[in-house]
């Protein structure tokens, strides 16, 4: 098994060999034109993605500067997401977002982890596990998914979380490792911030 097989295995491998760099180095050249777009290129950032990204749904925003290890190779989004600044994609494996998920400013989804055991760090052995976020999920600023990590769909992760386990569906987690907080229910369906009431009448 090749270097590049092993990539996507979950098993170690050494990521720095020529057949990984050459295409790897392609991937990046694209992602930096794509944060070179001006603001007004909308239909141009639009196209960059579709070509950039393993797969990608309609009307995905996504607001430059991108990071990405692979620029977005391996990341299927899929319709309605949004994310905003500095989104950071440590995508040397795959990463699923579902429909209608937002990302906060500065949210990083990582893929790629190094043995513990000193020996193997020293000669830059790597492993990757995959990323999967549900659909309608919303992570605030600053979260962090580590590898292999699930969260379920319609779940809020709160600002600044490190998300180190899988995450149920319909529930409000935080914290540093992140923790369940509790269900999305009834009190949701009233206020949409502290004591600030959602006014039905002028939701469309």
């Amino acid at each position: 098994m090749t270097e590049k097989e092993k990539m996507q295995s979950g098993m170690l491998y050494l990521p720095d060999g020529d057949e990984i760099m050459d295409e790897q180095l392609k991937c990046l050249d694209r992602l930096y034109d794509f944060n070179q777009t001006r603001p007004t290129e909308l239909g141009k950032r639009e196209a960059m993605l579709k070509e950039m990204f393993a797969e990608i749904g309609e009307n995905c925003y996504i607001e430059p500067p991108l990071r990405s290890n692979w620029g977005g190779k391996h990341t299927h989004f899929g319709k309605n997401v949004y994310a905003n600044f500095n989104l950071t994609l440590v995508d040397d494996t795959h990463i699923y977002v579902g429909d209608y998920t937002m990302l906060g400013p500065n949210v990083v989804l990582a893929t790629a982890g190094h043995p513990v055991l000193p020996e193997l760090r020293e000669k830059a052995y790597q492993f990757n596990m995959p990323v999967h976020i549900g659909r309608n999920c919303w992570l605030g600023a600053g979260v962090i998914v580590l590898p292999g990590v699930t969260i379920g769909d319609n779940t809020v992760i709160g600002a600044g979380s490190v998300v180190t386990k899988d995450i149920p569906s319909n529930v409000v987690a935080v914290g540093n490792p992140c923790r369940v907080l509790r269900e999305i229910g009834e009190h949701d369906r009233e206020y949409y911030f502290k004591d600030k009431k959602i006014d039905y009448g002028n939701i469309k």
